[in-house]
């Protein structure tokens, strides 16, 4: 269990790699929430191959700490639970200290939870809105601000194939994604004029240890998958990264407000 933030013991990670960077030249620095695993250190992998700057956000020391040895010395990691809400705003303060800049956010961190809509309780719904859509919210406005300051910043958010089209057993985590294209849009909108972009990726069937796992466990619904999936497989992680990539980069300086399916045709398969 992650200690409090207040306390910054492992802010002092970041001081100590970041200071061993010999003669690398960090040009950017970005925050990648759930940046231990999964699409979000497929999108740091990505990022650090191209000189920027990773500060990746979690809850697991040991898998934080991993990460970091793997991506090298561009990255630092804070030990947080975004649904401590209070706790964001220190987080950040500490990085633009750490870092002197803020330019890319990725909004990735997210839980999930499978079950009938009729058994899902109060508590439980709640519980997968705060961590899926109010924390992104509130990460997203304290970041925001630091970016209208520069005059210029990336947020790029991480939806799901949910928010495209009816999944069954997943009511909560679909509400809650779908906010987070709408939201992306919303602030596309609001924030543009301080020189913000923010765009957003919905991945399809993306080949993680998780979802190989629930596939490979049940046959049928992995043909369903593949049958009205175009591109007959399953996508890659680094195929999530290189589209985060783009939408972050000088090359998407004229995107803004776009949700990116990145699913093999998915969405669009019958």
């Amino acid at each position: 269990m992650c200690i409090s933030i207040s306390k910054l013991t492992f802010l002092t990670l970041i001081c100590v790699r970041f200071n061993r960077m010999e003669n690398k030249i960090a040009i950017k620095t970005a925050i990648i929430t759930g940046g231990a695993t999964g699409l979000g250190f497929a999108i740091a992998q990505k990022f650090a191959e191209h000189n920027i700057r990773i500060i990746i956000i979690g809850r697991d020391k040991a898998k934080l700490n991993e990460a970091c040895q793997s991506l090298g010395p561009l990255a630092g990691f804070i030990c947080l639970d975004l649904t401590g809400l209070e706790d964001i705003p220190k987080a950040i303060d500490q990085i633009l200290k750490q870092t002197g800049s803020i330019d890319i956010l990725v909004n990735n961190a997210g839980i999930h939870l499978k079950k009938a809509m009729l058994d899902v309780t109060n508590e439980e719904y709640k519980g997968i809105i705060l961590t899926n859509q109010t924390a992104v919210f509130a990460f997203t406005r304290e970041v925001a601000a630091i970016m209208k300051k520069q005059g210029s910043g990336s947020i790029l958010n991480i939806s799901s194939m949910a928010s495209r089209y009816g999944i069954p057993q997943v009511i909560a985590y679909t509400a809650s994604k779908s906010a987070i294209e709408g939201m992306t849009r919303a602030m596309a909108v609001e924030l543009s004029p301080f020189g913000i972009r923010v765009n957003c990726i919905a991945p399809g069937f993306i080949r993680t240890n998780m979802s190989s796992g629930a596939l490979d466990s049940d046959p049928e619904r992995k043909r369903k998958v593949l049958s009205r999936t175009p591109m007959g497989r399953l996508g890659e992680p680094v195929e999530v990264a290189e589209a985060a990539y783009f939408l972050i980069s000088d090359a998407a300086a004229y995107i803004t407000g776009v949700v990116l399916p990145v699913d093999g045709g998915n969405s669009i398969g019958f």
